[in-house]
């Protein structure tokens, strides 16, 4: 598992953009045949994939948690970005289509991954936050999602959100998660920007079609910085920072936060005018 340490404010303004690229995009998530983790202090946040292909891939608590199991003190969030496939938690099975999400709550034990058609395998993107409550494994689908429309094409950022894990949807202790689709022609997410001190926020970034890519905008809102992202690949945001982005053409992006509260509503929201 690889660990990133955060650096604050004061150090992402010296950073250049291979620093500020190391600290902040995970740019290598997705591997056939691999399960990848990479543990971070936000929130004490774990991003990862799998992505089965020849066979079962089984999840494994690794040095760095100190546990008998990687949920033994944690809950975990599953979306598949991929092809059909599945995933058992201890002996029960869910089949997880394209845009499905599992929620894994504290406690379970055995966790693994499988894929329909190893020639076309599933994509399971997976974010973590530590638990200290217990609620049930629940699977979901873009049809039981509570999906918000929001946006118009005259300001180029019309598009769906699909709330999966959060206080009045599928029960966790403070994982939060869904994704976030865009009508035809838009391709602005998250504008008027902002941000929420507590928690920290991940963006996976999926289905950028081929030749494009989304310019991802972080940092301190009178000091932001770019981020130039391909197709799945993930952006850590700290409390501190914006996060928002702009895509070549349509894509989706997998949001997850974890920190104080579940609130959506609990953001410091920043007007375009302020921005720098």
């Amino acid at each position: 598992m690889k660990v990133i340490h955060s650096p604050s404010p004061t150090e992402t303004s010296v950073l250049d953009t291979s620093g500020l690229r190391d600290a902040f995009l995970l740019e290598e998530l997705f591997a056939a045949g691999e399960i990848v983790l990479v543990y971070t202090e936000l929130d004490r946040a774990i991003v990862g994939s799998a992505v089965p292909t020849d066979g079962v891939l089984t999840l494994a608590a690794g040095e760095e948690l100190r546990a008998a199991t990687f949920c033994e003190r944690r809950e975990l969030g599953v979306l598949n970005m991929g092809a059909k496939g599945s995933v058992t938690v201890d002996g029960t099975v869910y089949e997880l289509d394209k845009c499905d999400c599992l929620y894994i709550g504290r406690g379970s034990k055995e966790i693994a991954f499988a894929s329909d058609d190893a020639g076309d395998p599933a994509g399971f993107y997976l974010i973590s936050y530590p638990a200290h409550a217990e609620y049930p494994t629940t699977r979901a689908t873009p049809a039981e999602a509570n999906r918000v429309e929001l946006g118009s094409p005259e300001e180029c950022n019309e598009r769906t959100i699909c709330q999966y894990i959060h206080e009045n949807g599928i029960k966790s202790c403070q994982l939060v998660m869904g994704y976030t689709e865009f009508k035809a022609g838009s391709i602005w997410n998250t504008m008027p920007a902002h941000t929420h001190l507590r928690r920290s926020e991940v963006y996976c970034y999926f289905d950028v079609p081929t030749g494009h890519a989304v310019l991802h905008m972080m940092g301190e809102p009178q000091e932001t910085r770019p981020l130039w992202v391909q197709d799945k690949q993930a952006v850590l945001s700290p409390a501190w920072s914006i996060h928002c982005g702009a895509g070549t053409a349509a894509y989706r992006f997998c949001w997850a936060m974890g920190g104080e509260n579940q609130a959506f509503t609990d953001m410091d929201r920043v007007e375009i005018s302020e921005l720098r």
